[in-house]
């Protein structure tokens, strides 16, 4: 019975795969399998061959399955190696094979390799797609610091206030410093001193002593005392 089965079913891949499937044995065979990728001209579609081979009891005991890279492979995929992701891709058909004992169940593995090894490509190209706008965003924003400056936070504030603070208190100590040191020079400062021609020019002494002091200095203090003696 479960030789008949795999026989039907070696036939009906056959036809699905005409160019893909090669046979190694009477119960087993590889099927080469090429990934679509979307908007990745720039790189050929990575192939991966499933190799495929048959327990007697296949299918309600599971096919010992294998992922191998393709022969004579031109080029290989930034985003994909098969020795790397192919313990990833065959722990992800477990649930399938599990799900499908007792049928045929070959295509429906190919089916779920090939969309979980595109899907891996697809979230890796969209990782690096992340990846290089951070790089861009980044770059932008130490270029917009040169026109607005640093940011404000919270924690900038309360370091500039407090040098602020500090900065008016040393401001209002020098300006006191200042004017105490203004009082003080005003507070010695020497009396007023006139020469004879401007004591006889303010009317505080006769011509006869604009003579006698033209040349000299008399405080103002003694001036008057003599105004006020006379």
């Amino acid at each position: 019975m479960g030789r008949e089965e795999q026989i039907e079913e070696r036939e009906v891949l056959d036809s699905i795969f005409p160019d893909e499937i090669t046979d190694v044995s009477e119960t087993q065979y590889r099927i080469s399998i090429t990934l679509d990728i979307p908007d990745d001209e720039a790189n050929e579609p990575p192939t991966m061959l499933l190799d495929v081979q048959y327990p007697e009891d296949y299918p309600d005991k599971e096919p010992h399955l294998d992922l191998l890279p393709p022969q004579n492979a031109a080029s290989t995929h930034p985003l994909f190696s098969v020795s790397d992701d192919r313990a990833e891709l065959l722990d992800g058909l477990r649930e399938t094979v599990q799900e499908n004992l007792g049928m045929a169940m070959v295509f429906t593995l190919v089916s779920a390799l090939k969309e979980a090894a595109e899907q891996l490509i697809i979230s890796r190209k969209q990782d690096e797609a992340k990846r290089h706008e951070e790089v861009l965003l980044a770059a932008e924003r130490e270029e917009n610091k040169k026109f607005h400056g640093t940011m404000v936070t919270p924690e900038t504030f309360v370091k500039w206030r407090e040098g602020f603070l500090k900065e008016m208190e040393e401001e209002r100590a020098r300006q006191e410093e200042e004017r105490l040191a203004e009082l003080k020079k005003a507070r010695i400062k020497e009396p007023v001193r006139l020469t004879g021609r401007q004591l006889w020019e303010r009317g505080l002494v006769g011509k006869g002593e604009e003579d006698a002091e033209d040349d000299g200095d008399a405080p103002v203090e003694e001036v008057e005392r003599l105004k006020v003696e006379a």
